[in-house]
């Protein structure tokens, strides 16, 4: 880390933010900030791949998933008899 921060000034810097936000405030504005810092992220990686050649939606995705937004098989079929992923084994339809 560039700025060598150990647990004992990170903990100074959540009780100042705590004592001046207030407890009601302190989530909205981490909430923003994890906002502010995944859009960012996603820029630089689209910014990377533009770079690179690849249109906008074919960078990888960082943990190497397959792809789907569950992470599951896509609906196909797998050794669970049948079910698509939105089904558990001996659970019907309706």
């Amino acid at each position: 880390m560039p700025f060598n921060l150990g647990p004992g000034e990170l903990i100074l810097i959540l009780l100042l933010a705590l004592i001046i936000l207030g407890p009601g405030k302190l989530p909205e504005v981490g909430s923003a900030l994890g906002r502010a810092i995944r859009e960012f992220r996603q820029a630089a990686s689209d910014v990377t791949s533009a770079a690179r050649g690849e249109p906008a939606g074919q960078s990888a995705a960082p943990g190497g998933g397959s792809g789907t937004p569950t992470g599951g098989s896509g609906g196909v079929a797998g050794a669970d008899g049948g079910t698509s992923g939105g089904e558990r084994p001996g659970q019907t339809g309706s």
